[in-house]
């Protein structure tokens, strides 16, 4: 099924379904912005997350005067390749659906779909901070906790598709302390990077630690402010952070790692996990860079479109 248009201006449609909140962006064939949009995320289930998408198409669609967009979407978890459903979202109304499908039909065009992380470190490996690497490790710290890896501007999604998963793998050279209480993940599993490192992780961890059950950019607040009990928090959730990332250099050694996600503004992330990290990473030092998002909470959704070559 394809009703796509050709137009002159090589325009890419993508959209970035969120927790909260789903973004839709349309890029010309320079990755200049020609319309964009947010609406909140709806609260009715796959059907109304479907309409919802399909409204925000048709609007950017409308603003832009051009109707039949090549369209990518970036979704939390990952397409299963035999059947084409949605598996491991943490918007768990999507599980088991098939989300491409649906959206095709609802839009008479062939929609292609790739994990949030993946649209990040394609759309930061093409035009963004990792733009100057052939080798880009992507992270997202937020909601979720998830990773891709772009190779010479190439997405890599790998054979099951689970190229980059690197919230759902399991927290390195743990702690006694965290051997002891592992956190249970939404997935089934214990101690996954996601229950670790998410911006719930950290607040759950506060709790540990016997303080409220706060956000974790007020624990950031108040751990700069100087509150001792924030700053344990926020130190440790560092430390973590840098081992996490030492697991990755062991395995991919990319040349540059890029961060985006609500977490990725905490301005200790780059000046405190390079000075941890190498304690972890099997070298003598490392000097990869660690980097925030160019585009920042833009990389989704300019990925998605990105799935579409521009010409």
């Amino acid at each position: 099924m394809s009703d796509q248009v050709e137009n002159a201006h090589g325009l890419r449609l993508g959209v970035d379904l969120g927790g909260t909140k789903i973004a839709g962006i349309v890029l010309d064939g320079d990755a200049g912005v020609r319309a964009e949009r947010r609406i909140d995320t709806p609260e009715g289930g796959y059907l109304a997350t479907i309409e919802a998408i399909v409204d925000l198409v048709n609007a950017l669609e409308a603003e832009v005067g051009t109707a039949g967009l090549p369209l990518g979407v970036g979704t939390p978890g990952s397409v299963l390749a035999s059947t084409g459903r949605l598996r491991n979202a943490n918007s768990q109304c999507l599980n088991g659906k098939p989300l491409g499908a649906d959206l095709s039909t609802a839009l008479s065009r062939d929609v292609r779909l790739a994990n949030d992380a993946d649209c990040l470190a394609l759309s930061e490996a093409r035009d963004g901070a990792g733009a100057a690497f052939d080798n880009v490790f992507g992270v997202i710290l937020g909601t979720g906790v998830g990773g891709g890896v772009v190779i010479n501007n190439q997405l890599i999604t790998g054979r099951n598709g689970l190229a980059g998963e690197w919230g759902h793998t399991c927290l390195p050279w743990p702690t006694s302390a965290e051997t002891r209480q592992p956190p249970r993940c939404w997935c089934g599993l214990d101690s996954c990077l996601e229950a670790w490192l998410s911006g719930p992780g950290m607040s759950a961890d506060h709790v540990r630690r016997g303080g409220y059950n706060i956000p974790a950019q007020d624990i950031v607040e108040r751990a700069e402010a100087g509150e001792r009990l924030a700053g344990a928090t926020l130190k440790v959730w560092l430390q973590r952070v840098a081992r996490s990332m030492a697991m990755i250099v062991n395995i991919l050694d990319p040349e540059v790692i890029v961060v985006g996600g609500g977490l990725s503004q905490i301005r200790w992330l780059y000046s405190e996990v390079p000075k941890i990290w190498a304690e972890h990473a099997f070298a003598e030092s490392i000097d990869t860079p660690l980097v925030a998002a160019q585009h920042g909470d833009a990389s989704g959704v300019r990925g998605a479109a990105r799935l579409w070559p521009l010409p």
